[in-house]
């Protein structure tokens, strides 16, 4: 019988680049003081060895656990409802494979998920937490992640958190607005919005945004409050018909809801654009599938995923906690 292979070792790629083993696990470490002719050798030497770094070791020479959590603070049918996590979730992971840095998805939408998840990360199995959708709501679950001391970015303004857990964020509150005036420019003049949560920033400041544009005399029956799901945003549009039938325009705070708004509306023979026309905001997919196809707010989510990486990295490196706010940008389509 043939007897298996050895696996190739540091001291294999040393010899085939021609280097010094301290230099291999420079490179191995990041490439800090190896000049860019050794760094090509080991990596020419890596290729054609097939050398592999054994993960187990690494962690313990260096004390990381050399992966990323992906935590996501929802129920687990909005992993697959919401579009936008699994496209922050694939450019976060095309991000971190720059830093070959594996990404952990961990739900956190119930208590027990929560306990579970504070239990795996405070256990060292991650170097640091990307955290997508953090609720006010649950502050004692925030304030066991910061007190854990791993760095933690969030996708969204961590509201109470603000000054402990840096952040990547559109600018929510501009980007409402925005999107109010671009119906006002367009002749509309019965402006209503479904919100969404109240315990998130987004919620918050895109209702903001929507105030800030439409001033202080706000009609409240215009305001309908929903949570992100589409079937909220049915319900919100059907209120809104019920309370206020001369609305003109309707600005949804996210995609999902702004369809389930043009569902009612289809159901009842109301016309998109020509009697009510309807603004989401995000630019996910679905928003070229309604009929007809949504004009939303587009976020930048795969410059919020890179970004989110970068500042991450950097607090694992021990840099200090940063936060970065990005643009919106209009995308007219036939619904407004």
């Amino acid at each position: 019988m043939t007897p298996p292979s050895r696996r190739p070792t540091i001291d294999d790629v040393a010899r085939a680049a021609g280097v010094s083993r301290g230099t291999v696990s420079r490179v191995l470490n990041g490439g800090h003081w190896v000049s860019p002719a050794s760094l090509q050798a080991v990596r020419t030497a890596i290729q054609q060895t097939g050398y592999r770094i054994n993960p187990h070791a690494r962690s313990l020479a260096t004390a990381r656990a050399n992966s990323v959590a992906f935590l996501l603070t929802e129920p687990q049918e909005r992993l697959f409802e919401d579009p936008n996590f699994a496209v922050l979730m694939r450019e976060a992971a095309q991000a971190l494979e720059r830093h070959d840095l594996p990404l952990v998805l961990l739900m956190a939408g119930t208590a027990a998920e929560q306990r579970r998840a504070t239990d795996f990360i405070t256990g060292g199995h991650v170097d640091g937490v990307l955290l997508i959708s953090a609720h006010a709501g649950r502050s004692g679950f925030l304030e066991e992640l910061v007190g854990s001391k791993v760095p933690a970015i969030a996708c969204g303004i961590p509201l109470g958190y603000e000054t402990r857990i840096g952040y990547v964020a559109a600018d929510d509150e501009l980007g409402a607005r925005h999107a109010v005036e671009y119906l006002q420019a367009t002749g509309r003049r019965r402006i209503a919005t479904i919100t969404g949560p109240s315990d998130t920033s987004g919620g918050r400041c895109r209702l903001a945004g929507y105030r800030a544009a439409l001033g202080p005399n706000v009609d409240e029956d215009l305001v309908a409050r929903g949570d992100y799901y589409r079937d909220s945003g049915s319900r919100a549009m059907t209120g809104l018909l019920e309370r206020v039938p001369d609305i003109d325009a309707v600005f949804a705070a996210n995609d999902l809801m702004a369809a389930g708004a043009l569902d009612v509306l289809a159901d009842r023979g109301i016309r998109v654009p020509d009697d009510v026309a309807v603004v989401g905001f995000d630019d996910s997919p679905i928003a070229r599938r309604t009929d007809p196809q949504l004009t939303t707010m587009r976020q930048p989510f795969d410059r919020i995923s890179h970004e989110m990486v970068r500042l991450l990295v950097e607090r694992i490196s021990g840099r200090e906690t940063a936060s970065v706010k990005l643009p919106t940008e209009l995308v007219r389509r036939a619904s407004a």
